[in-house]
């Protein structure tokens, strides 16, 4: 079976100790690439780093995370950001979008960098990864113009109602699903099954959410497959198909 991690941050600090060791694993389960989504212009040298290291594996994205949006920053951090689409190569625009759990006061600013980003994936017709935490709704609103030109992308971990969900999919756009779906008091097992799987593309978000048996620890691309196994018993289906289906939306999203 072959799997695609459409959102890990393996180029973070937490696996300066071992990461080769679990890019290892990640091989060892399937895992036949790995998306890496930017955060800002203090982790990009570390992610190109890695892609450079791993080119068969790992693909980098570019873009400004909404948790490093701030007001003495953000003009630097997107003429950056700008900068680098013109020297280097990327799969998709991300990961951006509107976080309103950490901080509401910069609502305006991350609009304001989404609604940029937007505009550099449609000139560079890239699909585009949405960070959209407690702004759902928030983030449908900025994208709806750019889906009509054309815009495409994901709704990273996403785990929003069937609602919401149809209208990402209705707007063209994928939904990224990872380890909140084993959790035991989720909703999203209900979700996707009223979704199907036409939309639906696998991610870990390393080393954040670790699925279970790994809840509360640090996340890694190998653990991929247990998000591909809730996903089979969701839909009753064989793992090897859910990697084919997965895998292949993937590549139709990213063009990989």
């Amino acid at each position: 079976m072959k799997f695609i991690d459409t959102h890990a941050h393996m180029y973070s600090a937490e696996f300066d100790t071992d990461r080769e060791t679990v890019i290892a694993r990640a091989r060892q389960e399937g895992i036949e690439k790995i998306i890496l989504p930017a955060i800002d212009s203090e982790t990009f040298d570390a992610m190109m780093e890695l892609q450079r290291q791993h080119p068969d594996l790992c693909l980098a994205a570019n873009g400004l995370h909404p948790c490093s949006v701030k007001h003495d920053s953000i003009e630097a951090e997107l003429r950056f950001c700008e900068e680098k689409m013109n020297t280097h190569a990327f799969v998709a625009i991300g990961e951006c979008g509107i976080d309103l759990f950490w901080d509401k006061s910069t609502f305006d600013l991350q609009v304001e960098a989404l609604t940029i980003q937007c505009g550099w994936a449609v000139e560079k017709k890239l699909p585009i990864i949405i960070h959209s935490r407690n702004a759902t709704a928030e983030c449908i609103d900025v994208l709806k113009p750019f889906a009509a030109k054309g815009l495409t992308g994901v709704f990273h971990c996403f785990s929003g109602s069937i609602d919401e969900a149809v209208e990402i999919i209705e707007m063209g756009f994928y939904l990224g699903i990872g380890g909140v779906l084993t959790f035991k008091k989720s909703d999203l097992p209900a979700v996707v099954k009223q979704t199907g799987l036409d939309k639906l593309i696998l991610e870990t978000d390393s080393p954040y959410l670790a699925p279970v048996p790994y809840r509360g620890k640090r996340n890694e691309s190998s653990y991929l497959r247990h998000i591909a196994d809730e996903l089979s018993n969701i839909f009753m289906l064989g793992s090897h198909e859910i990697a084919e289906i997965t895998s292949l939306n993937a590549k139709s999203l990213f063009k990989i």
